[in-house]
């Protein structure tokens, strides 16, 4: 009788949890998937970022300690972890410095290793999963769906200029004006994320997400065998 909580960073993430991930891992034997916003997250300011790592972590300590039978991961944008200070979170800082194929592992790895140093058996029940570089780019798995999903089928073949420029979605870049969001902002002037992002994500859905996303991917297959 399995059971995950995924910590999200905001009402996006929140949102695709329960309605596109949840009936999906239920049918994948789950009894309960639910998502729980890191901190006062619905508090902050739309633009206010993620909350830095040494606060979130006693959450989600908080939580695999209270509940030692439930799974629990994490759904967070890489383009918008802090790096660097007191708030920074592991890994994210050296993953900076590397190729596309290894930043997301070395975040992942590096929160992994944090959690480890607790005792008993929470590390065992964490799955660190960061988003490349952000929701958005799941978006650009399907740009007829996505352009279709948000009211806007004229915008897919400038959503599809834009995927072609990657080998994979995951792969939009992370600067402040290339960001998968910033791009889509750029065609969808007050784009609202939550709302259109996740109608867009439901018209494209979760098979094809994870065929053109291989990161995204491999943590969802890794999710699905967690209730065998």
């Amino acid at each position: 009788m399995a059971r995950l909580l995924v910590h999200v960073e905001g009402e996006t993430e929140e949102t695709f949890v329960n309605k596109v991930l949840e009936p999906h891992l239920r049918g994948h034997g789950f009894t309960d998937v639910g998502a729980r916003l890191l901190g006062k997250a619905r508090l902050r300011n739309r633009g206010g970022g993620i909350r830095a790592w040494p606060s979130v972590r006693p959450d989600i300590i908080l939580h695999l300690t209270e509940d030692a039978g439930c799974f629990s991961t994490t759904m967070v944008d890489y383009y918008g972890l802090p790096h660097v200070g007191p708030g920074a979170w592991p890994g994210r800082l050296a993953a900076a410095a590397l190729g596309f194929p290894g930043k997301a592992a070395t975040v992942e790895n590096a929160l992994m290793d944090d959690i480890r140093k607790e005792p008993g058996d929470v590390a065992d029940r964490f799955i660190p999963f960061v988003m490349m570089h952000e929701f958005e780019a799941l978006l650009f798995s399907d740009c007829n769906s996505f352009g279709s999903g948000i009211g806007r089928p004229d915008l897919a073949p400038q959503f599809q200029a834009i995927r072609d420029q990657f080998g994979t979605p995951e792969e939009i870049d992370d600067s402040p004006v290339t960001a998968p969001s910033k791009r889509v902002q750029t065609l969808v002037p007050g784009y609202q994320k939550p709302h259109l992002g996740n109608l867009a994500a439901q018209e494209i859905g979760l098979e094809v997400m994870r065929g053109q996303c291989p990161h995204f991917g491999d943590w969802l297959t890794r999710l699905e065998g967690l209730a065998r």
